[in-house]
């Protein structure tokens, strides 16, 4: 089976033990002090992982206001530990690990609409990239639609950022701070908000893994404040709970041990009003601020004076008189709608209230009948009546009135039948093609959420001392796994048909045809309808279409196309379009599941790239070390090679049968075996054999990773236009079996390369290119090219893991020589 078609058959494993946890009594009585604190911060940065944990840990949890992360990016441009997410799909990942994180440390999540596009060494380069007004529209949108008194930044906006992405995400809040305030910028959104102003902005100039220290000038604006406490309540600190809640950034290899003990944090001023003691000094985040509060502020100080750690339920009789009281404030004041949520969840969490919505599987299609099971139960003895539910595919409400008993639980199965007029399952952000760096959204309000809102949802009506408290949660499918016990995954809408192309590129060398193989699957039961591929005017497939017909949901017909290029070299995109009862549908689909996160399911364009080049290679038995987030054995395959993966068993047999042997990506970082084989491996160079190592990030587990001396070094070229100049142009790699050119460094993505080679023993290892980001010296260690005994080494930092899956053609065929050097 195709590699890409596995992902489809995976189910996630993401363990949680409900749709909604019930809380602890202590966690019940920290969220209610939390009610009569009334201030918030925005804390800003550029990626996923860029966040102080901590700091939000301890705004959250122990100044107990409303916190909230602004991350610009969804981390698409990242590297991935764990896979081979690239692009869009690692942002995808990234973004469920920070909505991870902060169910842990309690604060919220929001996003720009900006792109990571890999890393970026200036503000101006980033700049340049995206569309500067809409990422600064979108900081200006979320300060004024989450109206913080204190703004945060994690970077200042200048080169001791380091990343371009951080000296930007820093400069736009600072812009933003002011901008916010203007009714004159951004008017458009003044019909869903109104200008705000913050008290103030600051630096948050000081955290371990940051290297700006305490400000040495003692007349720099600064202050300070131990945040590294303990929670007597959570039975915590913040650095535990901070370490947590980092730990969940895997992708990225960022778990951490907590270090206990005081930690102090500094705190510069950059905007508004200078602070001489406290985040919040001149800022009244009580009650007072909200006009006619009094009893509400009166109510929740009774309500915590009054708690029962051994019953909860016993403050529902305060918590409804507070509600009340706030449901007599003004209603757009945004501390009053915040903490009527809050005050709300409180109620249903002193009650012992579960509830939620299991679809009988995980996915359907729009136009489907659904069945369902809605279940409720009460846990606690005081009276709770179930008024009505009312439910996606439903569109009066059942009315139920049932007197809920203690610890009885209602299941009331139902068919849903789900409206066609619902939209699949696609993150909201990835509906358009990218413009110009931007994720493009139409719709104003929806910038900012981390996921989709839901399409399918059930709204609980309970009547609780007298109020009606409504609460719509969203459909989620569970299931009992006999390794891991309950397993919740989120209920996907599906087009009904997709179509996925069995690799992202295919590679020409010759004028021979290629087979291109689709799966087709249906997403509901009897889809009959053919598929063809979308191609240009030169190309041919036998057959022009084929047929399915699946029977039954998740059915599967693999379809093949055989596919002649055109004489003449040419790179195009080709469409897999299937049509069932006259509708065309042009959608793939593919399930990211990991442990860690729920499964993610998107909706690409069922497409892939063809490329009919000139590309030669003399070595046709490969063997391949994986590393992390490396997909070059496809691309190997695509040149006609013979790919065998060598892991443990396999470096522990003959390997003089390879006429190469490919390291992944930081295969020298991830993988524990490969010390006890390095030695192998040199022997294996020695005896005549050629070894490619990519790019490897210092701190490796292997001492030397070359037959002679290597230092590597975290140097990189941004900019993947750079001019890559050759140093040796009579070397092989160069030259045999294909001649490189200028031609073949056009179209490379995002970068050059990375983690190059900063120190190394120049009488045996030959530098083959020199390329530098723009007012930068020259670098020369991004190839390195050496022979040994009879054999061949090259270390390479240029980054074919990217370009490779990409179809860059160029790559091919400089990769093509690099393990041809040794079969001339």
């Amino acid at each position: 089976m195709p590699r890409f078609f596995t992902l489809l058959l995976l189910l996630a494993t993401f363990k949680l033990s409900a749709q909604v946890p019930s809380l602890s009594s202590s966690e019940i009585f920290q969220n209610i002090k939390k009610l009569n604190v009334v201030g918030s911060v925005l804390y800003i940065a550029a990626h996923p992982d860029d966040e102080n944990t901590l700091m939000l840990s301890y705004l959250s949890k122990d100044q107990m206001v409303r916190t909230g992360y602004l991350s610009l990016t969804r981390g698409d441009g990242g590297q991935n530990l764990i896979g081979a997410e690239q692009g869009y799909n690692i942002g995808v990942i990234r973004t469920q690990e920070l909505l991870a994180a902060r169910r842990i440390d309690g604060a919220q999540q929001f996003f720009s609409r900006a792109y990571d596009f890999g890393f970026s060494k200036t503000r101006e380069e980033t700049l340049n990239f995206w569309d500067k007004d809409k990422v600064q529209g979108d900081v200006v949108w979320m300060i004024r639609k989450f109206q913080p008194d204190v703004i945060i930044t994690r970077f200042p906006p200048d080169p001791r950022a380091g990343h371009g992405h951080h000296q930007t995400s820093a400069y736009l809040a600072e812009e933003g701070f002011k901008l916010a305030a203007d009714p004159n910028s951004y008017p458009d959104q003044l019909k869903f908000v109104k200008p705000w102003q913050a008290k103030r902005l600051v630096w948050n100039s000081y955290t371990p893994n940051f290297t700006n220290n305490k400000p040495s000038e003692e007349k720099l604006p600064y202050i300070s404040i131990e945040i590294g406490g303990y929670n007597n309540i959570l039975g915590k600190s913040y650095t535990e709970i901070a370490a947590e809640s980092r730990s969940q950034h895997r992708s990225q290899g960022f778990g951490s041990s907590p270090q206990r003990g005081s930690r102090t944090d500094y705190f510069l001023h950059k905007e508004g009003t200078q602070a001489e003691k406290g985040l919040f000094d001149g800022v009244d985040i009580s009650w007072k601020r909200v006009k006619g509060s009094e009893k509400v502020q009166a109510l929740v100080t009774q309500t915590i004076k009054s708690f029962v750690v051994s019953k909860p339920s016993a403050s529902i009789p305060d918590l409804l008189k507070i509600n009340a009281e706030l449901n007599r404030l003004d209603s757009s004041n945004i501390y009053v709608k915040a903490k009527k949520e809050e005050v709300k969840d409180l109620i249903i969490q002193c009650a012992g209230l579960w509830f939620e919505t299991n679809p009988n599987d995980f996915s359907a299609a729009a136009g489907d009948k659904a069945p369902v099971r809605i279940s409720v139960v009460k846990r606690s003895d005081y009276p709770v009546k179930l008024v009505s539910l009312k439910f996606t595919g439903k569109d009066n409400d059942s009315l139920t009135n049932i007197n809920l008993e203690t610890n009885n639980l209602y299941n009331v199965p139902v068919i849903a039948n789900l409206p066609a007029t619902l939209k699949i399952s696609q993150p909201y952000w990835l509906e358009k093609p990218l413009e110009k760096g931007i994720f493009q959204i139409d719709n104003q309000q929806d910038i900012g959420y981390p996921e989709n809102r839901p399409e399918t949802k059930t709204t609980f009506t309970f009547e609780i001392g007298g109020q009606t408290l409504a609460i719509t949660r969203s459909w989620i499918y569970k299931f009992a796994d006999p390794a891991e016990g309950e397993i919740y995954r989120p209920f996907e809408i599906r087009p009904a048909v997709t179509a996925n192309i069995a690799e992202p590129v295919y590679i020409f060398p010759s004028a021979d045809a290629k087979t291109v193989s689709i799966i087709v699957q249906a997403q509901h039961e009897k889809v009959k309808g053919s598929i063809k591929l979308q191609l240009p005017a030169g190309w041919k497939s036998v057959p022009e279409s084929a047929e399915f017909n699946l029977n039954n949901k998740y059915q599967q017909q693999y379809v093949a196309f055989v596919v002649t290029p055109p004489a003449g070299n040419q790179e195009i995109s080709v469409k897999a379009i299937a049509t069932v009862d006259g509708k065309r549908y042009d959608k793939s689909i593919r399930t990211i599941a990991y442990r860690h996160i729920p499964s993610q399911t998107i909706f690409p364009v069922a497409e892939a790239k063809l490329a009919k080049i000139d590309v030669k290679t003399t070595a046709k038995n490969i063997g391949y070390i994986a590393g992390a987030g490396d997909d070059g054995p496809t691309a190997l395959r695509q040149m006609d090679c013979q790919v065998t993966m060598l892991g443990e068993a396999g470096l522990s047999k003959d390997l003089s049968i390879y006429d190469v042997i490919v390291v992944g990506v930081r295969a020298y970082n991830t993988e524990d075996y490969l010390p006890n084989y390095q030695e192998k491996l040199m022997e294996y160079v020695k005896n005549g054999g050629t070894m490619v190592v990519q790019y490897t990030i210092p701190g490796q587990k292997v001492k030397q990773i070359g037959p002679y001396n290597i230092e590597l070094g975290r140097e990189r070229v941004t900019e993947e236009d750079a001019e890559m100049r050759l140093l040796i142009p009579d070397s092989p790699i160069l030259n045999f079996p294909n001649k490189i050119t200028e031609k073949d460094f056009q179209g490379w993505i995002q970068e050059r390369g990375l983690y190059y080679a900063q120190n190394w023993d120049k009488e045996n290892y030959k530098a083959i290119f020199s390329a530098n980001d723009k007012g930068e010296t020259p670098k020369d260690g991004g190839m390195l090219y050496a022979q040994y005994g009879k054999g061949h080494y090259i270390y390479t930092g240029l980054s074919f893991f990217r370009e490779l899956p990409a179809g860059v053609t160029g790559a091919y065929r400089l990769f093509a020589n690099m393990i041809s050097v040794g079969k001339k």
